[in-house]
């Protein structure tokens, strides 16, 4: 069994977030692995450890972002790809999933990819909207948001909560998964892990090798990817106001008529 794992380099949550003049994220050295993305790695792995399979990660992004990458070897991935080119700055979901899903198509000239798994989210767009978006480039069925996965032979059966309700959903491999932080508890490596993810294999395309339009006029498609092919833009941002001193209220008897009001004026309800 063959299983992709899309993973992705981000800002750490604790990081304050910028845009730079151009409307794209500002990434600096506290950028790591996207901590949904550890639920998928450790989907994939435990796949793989099941039916004595193999585990590729993938990723796009800028020079740094192969760090993503060397932390699924450390938890257990067999190879890695990352694709890096500066066309793919300010690409949207949409460009994003073609991206993976050129990449995945690439890979499955090698040998047959069996089962694409990704995070249910990345925490800096936190659009969700990947799983779906690869899954439709790939033309393949979509199983997210899993919170427990099963394999038997060839059917891919998950379970995912719906408000108050479980919803068992199957498919046939080959499929995309999605899982959530409810699906595993990711594994943490150890020393004997990280020394041999040094040596694992890690293999750097470009757009080139996908063979991915980066140009072209609007009657030949335009651009798939970059910011030119993107269909959302950044017009303008501004940063986050300072957060201003709360409001004390003493109870003398009238708190509650004190903070109705309140809420009122400042339309809170």
């Amino acid at each position: 069994m063959r299983i992709v794992v899309c993973v992705k380099h981000v800002p750490d949550l604790q990081a304050e977030r910028t845009l730079g003049p151009d409307g794209h994220l500002v990434r600096g050295e506290d950028d790591v692995l996207n901590e949904l993305d550890e639920n998928a790695v450790e989907a994939a792995v435990t796949l793989a450890e099941q039916t004595g399979g193999e585990v590729v990660a993938v990723t796009a992004g800028p020079d740094d972002a192969v760090d993503a990458v060397r932390r699924a070897l450390q938890m257990g991935a067999d190879a890695g790809v990352h694709v890096t080119d500066e066309r793919v700055a300010g690409s949207d979901v949409l460009g994003t999933a073609r991206v993976l899903a050129a990449a995945v198509r690439k890979l499955g000239e090698e040998a047959p990819v069996d089962l694409v798994v990704t995070g249910m989210a990345s925490m800096d767009g936190l659009t969700a909207m990947l799983p779906s978006a690869l899954a439709a480039a790939l033309e393949l069925p979509q199983l997210t948001l899993a919170s427990d996965v099963r394999l038997e032979d060839r059917t891919l059966t998950i379970t995912r909560t719906i408000g108050e309700a479980d919803e068992v959903l199957a498919a046939e491999l080959p499929a995309v998964l999605s899982v959530t932080d409810q699906a595993n508890e990711p594994r943490y490596p150890n020393f004997k892990a990280i020394m041999a993810a040094k040596k694992r294999p890690v293999t750097i395309w470009d757009l080139d090798d996908l063979a991915l339009a980066t140009t072209g006029a609007e009657a030949d498609g335009g651009p798939e990817v970059g910011t030119d092919g993107a269909g959302t833009k950044v017009l303008t941002a501004a940063p986050r106001p300072a957060r201003t001193a709360g409001r004390i209220i003493t109870d003398s008897g009238d708190a509650g008529v004190q903070l109705a009001a309140y809420l009122v004026e400042n339309k809170l309800v």
